[in-house]
């Protein structure tokens, strides 16, 4: 699912289940290396992506420097922060861990 500023709340912050959000650009070959791991994962977790060139202001907020930058929230939180291409094994365990 993509965020925007207007449903970032809702679909992250307010939802009860954790969610895996990818900070992450059309531009960034990282980022799209990790598209097959998101697929997979977002069969079995809610997984949303947020286009920091769309987003500045979201981006800023979580202080994303660079990309991929994948965020998992519970209860509105930060619960855990990955950088770079990362593992689908090591993405499944803190998203079990969370849920």
């Amino acid at each position: 699912m993509l965020l925007e500023e207007f449903n970032f709340k809702t679909e992250v912050l307010q939802a009860a289940e954790p969610v895996l959000v990818d900070f992450w650009a059309e531009w960034c070959g990282p980022c799209r290396t990790m598209t097959p791991t998101l697929e997979k994962l977002a069969r079995d977790f809610k997984v949303c992506k947020v286009n920091v060139d769309r987003n500045p202001k979201l981006a800023a907020r979580y202080q994303v420097s660079s990309i991929p930058a994948l965020f998992i929230f519970k209860n509105g939180q930060v619960a855990a922060q990955h950088l770079g291409v990362t593992p689908e094994q090591t993405l499944r365990a803190d998203l079990e861990r969370w849920t």
